[in-house]
């Protein structure tokens, strides 16, 4: 069962930023620029984070790594020299074939996070029944935060059957709708607000390319013979990984407003501005193929992290990234947060 706190929180819509991994340039694990990162996180009013998930590199779980249950201690450790609010949200991630996702749950429920970041990436062989039983394992062990990926990193289309059915399992509290694709993204709302368990399962963005409009927008469906209104409260997103104190400004200015006949026009004039920065951070005219490494940058260059590698040597920047980073840092100044992180910086770095 989810506490209760955090059950209200993630129902209230938050910001939970993907957490990346802190590398030395050997590719070893920066452990203090790990727990920096989640300090950074912490000091910029975060509702959550989620760890062990795509920005957190999958490849954290190969043997040659084996950094998976490191990153997710570190990570609760800091959360609890913090002394977090009891409504934090600690959001592990899970992926891989059943046997392996039901280890990682098992490590995540014992550890003391709250829900399971559940991908189905990577299992294209599996039928949409299979996953489903596979989810179904899951959540018998840990509350399930689903997971919609888009297929360019990995994910795949999902009929809206699956996502009725995935709405369903008694302990899915939350689903992440990430395909980067309306057409799909408007499925999984469909199909919770057909469930049940509608009022159980609270929807977040993972659209990067689409945050504010997602987040401003009320659907609404005929479900019998009433009609069905459900919201997008908050997201979790690898985009907020970065610059994140000014993205938790943006969500307070989003949560005065969505409610609301009319919605500024300033603020989806910003929505635009960010879904530009996203296209240079994570390298969509690459198919995405830079995006861990472009977030890295950005971190980086404000000094959270030693340098933007990462586990796998084809994890870098595209030819050009960089550059289109500097036109949106040029661009787009009132995105940043450089100087909260330069005033906090050595202190997130203390031992």
């Amino acid at each position: 069962m989810l506490k209760e706190a955090v059950k209200k929180k993630l129902h209230e819509g938050t910001v939970i930023p993907a957490h990346p991994l802190a590398l030395t340039e050997e590719r070893k694990l920066d452990e203090t620029g790990q727990r920096a990162l989640t300090r950074y996180y912490i000091d910029a009013g975060v509702g959550g984070i989620a760890v062990g998930v795509h920005t957190t590199q999958f490849e954290i779980r190969d043997p040659e790594f084996n950094l998976y249950q490191k990153v997710l201690s570190i990570a609760l450790e800091e959360t609890q020299r913090a002394n977090v609010p009891d409504d934090f949200i600690m959001v592990a991630g899970i992926c891989g074939p059943t046997e392996q996702a039901v280890a990682e749950a098992s490590f995540s429920k014992e550890a003391g996070y709250d829900l399971g970041l559940l991908s189905m990436g990577g299992l294209n062989h599996l039928s949409e029944n299979e996953l489903l039983e596979r989810a179904e394992k899951v959540a018998e062990i840990i509350p399930v935060f689903g997971f919609y990926l888009q297929p360019a990193v990995g994910g795949r289309i999902f009929s809206y059957e699956f996502w009725e059915r995935f709405a369903a399992i008694p302990n899915v509290y939350a689903i992440k709708i990430a395909p980067f694709d309306r057409y799909c993204s408007i499925d999984v709302v469909r199909a919770v607000c057909n469930s049940p368990r509608n009022e159980e399962i609270a929807l977040y963005t993972g659209n990067d390319d689409n945050i504010i409009n997602d987040l401003v927008t009320t659907f609404e469906f005929n479900v019998g013979n009433q009609t069905v209104e459900k919201k997008i409260v908050g997201g979790l997103l690898g985009h907020w990984s970065v610059w994140t104190k000014r993205v938790v400004e943006t969500f307070e200015e989003v949560k005065k407003v969505r409610d609301k006949d009319a919605i500024p026009k300033k603020l989806l004039t910003l929505g635009q501005q960010i879904t530009d920065a996203n296209a240079a951070i994570f390298d969509s005219r690459n198919s995405f193929k830079g995006s861990i490494a472009g977030i890295n940058e950005i971190l980086a260059r404000q000094g959270l992290l030693q340098g933007n590698w990462c586990l796998v040597d084809r994890e870098v920047l595209s030819p050009g990234q960089a550059e289109e980073l500097d036109r949106v840092y040029a661009s787009y100044p009132h995105l940043h947060d450089d100087e909260f992180v330069k005033a906090n910086l050595s202190k997130w770095l203390a031992k």
